[in-house]
């Protein structure tokens, strides 16, 4: 059972906070605004500080079952993939190529979910594991381009599509950061750590306060369809987190490194797929994808999913 003292302090972190203030600020009609080029830049630099952050890491101590948690990363977007394409058509009855968009979005990642889920588990006094960066964009890759073949069927599958999903932002900035962090190794980014490092906490709260904003004003499209997509945003998200923290349990990874992989495969995306989606499947409904991943499960997962998360973990850590 989650603890209270948990579930407080995820609460009361100021990230979540800055989430909560950007909402307030939406529903009070403030005039606050972040211009879109700010939004741009603060997305970049947190996607970039990441992945310096895990290259570092990996340089100094690479896991020796690297390939065996890439593979099984693979796999676990596959089936997210599938299992939210098999809820949208029975929980929301969607056609095929909206129940496809839904599964590239709830199959894939959120960076900025996986962001917090490592904040998290950083102050509860355990990091997870750095290799997690490397597994962020394996996850992101097969679950969106599972969704495209799903509604294209697998012959409308090209390979412009899987060079997209590569040379997306998201993927990118991850793979490059994780590249110059491991060549450059700690001794050349301390030449950058003010920079990357030292305001990095100030800058995800500024990008949180900028989700709340966004968030608020998606929620208001929801309209007559609210209660089947809290359901399918909130049980879905749960479903996932819960096979990815047992998943992480069977490969030996400690509590907090499960807990960060059952955030990631229970986060949506709400930047790289919508691109890949608007791109090559210009007929699905993404606004709403987005309304679900950003306006509904990003908040769920920031504020309630991970604790839970991190009470499964730890609950199965301590079975005999």
């Amino acid at each position: 059972m989650i603890s209270t003292e948990l579930l407080a302090s995820n609460l009361l972190s100021p990230v979540v906070l800055a989430f909560a203030l950007g909402l307030a600020a939406r529903l009070l009609r403030s005039d606050l605004e972040i211009p879109a080029a700010i939004q741009s830049y603060l997305s970049i630099f947190l996607l970039l500080a990441i992945g310096l952050k895990g290259g570092v890491a990996l340089r100094n101590e690479a896991p020796d079952n690297l390939l065996l948690l890439l593979v099984v990363t693979l796999a676990c977007g596959v089936v997210t993939a599938l299992s939210a394409y098999w809820a949208a058509k029975t929980l929301l009855r969607d056609s095929r190529i909206d129940a496809a968009s839904l599964a590239a979005h709830y199959g894939s990642v959120s960076a900025v979910t996986f962001i917090a889920a490592q904040q998290f588990t950083e102050r509860s006094g355990v990091p997870a594991d750095p290799v997690l960066v490397a597994l962020v964009v394996a996850l992101e890759i097969p679950a969106i381009l599972m969704g495209l073949a799903i509604a294209k069927g697998g012959s409308g599958l090209q390979w412009r599509h899987v060079r997209e999903v590569l040379t997306g932002k998201t993927a990118l900035l991850l793979i490059g950061g994780m590249a110059i962090g491991a060549i450059s190794g700690k001794a050349g980014i301390d030449s950058v750590d003010q920079m990357y490092f030292q305001l990095f906490q100030g800058t995800l709260m500024l990008f949180m306060l900028d989700m709340g904003m966004t968030a608020a004003a998606q929620l208001r499209q929801v309209g007559r369809e609210a209660l089947p997509l809290l359901l399918y945003g909130t049980g879905v998200p749960l479903a996932h987190g819960f096979f990815g923290v047992s998943i992480a349990s069977m490969m030996d990874l400690n509590v907090s490194t499960a807990t960060v992989f059952g955030t990631m495969t229970a986060s949506a995306s709400y930047i790289a797929a919508p691109a890949s989606m608007r791109a090559s499947l210009p007929e699905a409904n993404v606004g709403r994808c987005i309304t679900a991943a950003l306006g509904i499960t990003f908040p769920f997962n920031l504020a309630i999913g991970i604790p839970l998360y991190a009470a499964f973990a730890a609950a199965i850590a301590a079975m005999p």
